[in-house]
């Protein structure tokens, strides 16, 4: 089970988090410096896969920009790994350029994560209001 999902700018500074269980906000922003801490301070040749405290952490670059999901020992890193990746590459084709900038993301976040994809119906429908004005 996904527990939060993090993206990070290089600097550590948190620009979207979503939590899926309980976690007092104090105590989020413990868990997010040391997550951000964690994974940043780790190189690019290590695995992106890293076990804390009673849960593991799967994360992936993008230029300036860090995701990081953290999960319990029951879920599958590859899985999340790719799922990360898909919803770069859905912000990548609707808005050009993923950067930490117009996070209107967790949008279409929430539709992966509740439908396990992203159709094409769906941001049809989430964009029509944005497209008209153009």
């Amino acid at each position: 089970m996904i527990k939060f999902f993090l993206m990070v700018n290089k600097q550590g500074q948190t620009r979207l988090s979503r939590y899926y269980e309980h976690v007092e906000i104090n105590k989020r922003t413990v868990l997010e410096a040391e997550v951000i801490k964690n994974c940043l301070s780790r190189s690019k040749d290590e695995c992106s896969f890293v076990e804390y405290k009673d849960f593991k952490l799967v994360y992936r670059q993008y230029a300036a920009l860090f995701i990081v999901v953290g999960i319990d020992q029951t879920e599958n890193e590859m899985a999340v790994y790719e799922l990360i990746h898909n919803f770069v590459e859905v912000l990548d084709k609707y808005f050009s350029r993923v950067s930490e900038f117009g996070l209107m993301y967790h949008k279409i976040l929430q539709e992966i994560l509740k439908t396990c994809c992203c159709t094409d119906l769906f941001l049809r429908q989430f964009f029509q209001p944005y497209f008209c004005y153009i």
